[in-house]
């Protein structure tokens, strides 16, 4: 991560760092994000790797100033480290968005390449794709892209499908998922980031859905990754009135 964009400082000792290391830091600022809590068990499962190979890395990591540590407890990044992991992630997600609009990569191809492409990139090349997509501040699933000084926008007005009451209406924003698999499943029901859609009734199951005049269940799990911006519902999106005098009516105690 040499040459570093106009704007932005190089992030001390970040380019002597491997593509395993950046890695962890991303991951651990991943599921941090998620308010998972990046335990050593999680992101074995995360990274593909044995519990003992983490537990090493982290230590590695923590003599770098880059993670803090607590016996049985999530790891959390220091400063420096959530620094270095935002800007892999603006990388990965402006990559994404990069293979999406420009070189025509299905939304389903580009979270592979972008893992590849993420540790290699410098911040001029960056600063380029960036200007070319005019700096976009998602990607093609809907993830935040950090701006160039690593300052993330939060979702915490999104809700999960899967919290939604009967009646809820909304626009998916998000799909928090990168496996193949499911993101052909989300394509072919339509459930894109943008798609309007209305909760017709929830089981325990999944969730009921109407979108674009057609009714069918989205599975539970599937709905826990889909994030919505819910519409306010039309009772309370204006104040009731008295009859004739256009004054709010005030709420009974």
């Amino acid at each position: 991560m040499n040459d570093a964009g106009e704007g932005r400082e190089p992030h001390k000792g970040s380019a002597s760092l491997s593509p395993s290391q950046q890695d962890y830091l991303k991951q651990i600022f991943l599921l941090n994000d998620a308010s998972q809590g990046a335990t050593t068990q999680l992101l074995a499962e995360r990274i593909g790797v044995r519990p003992a190979s983490v537990t090493g890395m982290l230590k590695r990591l923590a003599e770098e100033g880059l993670v803090e540590r607590a016996p049985y407890r999530a790891v959390h990044l220091t400063e420096t480290g959530r620094r270095i992991a935002v800007e892999i992630v603006r990388h990965h997600r402006l990559l994404e968005a990069f293979l999406s609009r420009t070189l025509g990569y299905r939304w389903d191809e580009v979270h592979e390449e972008a893992e590849a492409l993420e540790h290699v990139i410098s911040e001029r090349f960056e600063q380029k794709v960036a200007e070319l997509l005019a700096d976009p501040d998602r990607d093609p699933h809907g993830d935040p892209i950090p701006t160039r000084e690593l300052a993330l926008k939060e979702d915490e007005h999104l809700t999960t499908l899967a919290l939604l009451p009967k009646g809820s209406r909304g626009t998916i924003r998000r799909v928090t998922l990168q496996d193949q698999d499911a993101l052909n499943l989300v394509e072919r029901l339509d459930l894109l980031p943008g798609r309007a859609i209305e909760v017709a009734g929830t089981h325990p199951d999944g969730i009921s859905l109407l979108v674009g005049g057609s009714r069918f269940l989205v599975p539970a799990l599937l709905a826990a990754h889909l994030l919505v911006d819910v519409a306010p519902h039309p009772s309370s999106a204006q104040p009731k009135t008295r009859e004739g005098t256009g004054r709010p009516v005030a709420h009974e105690q």
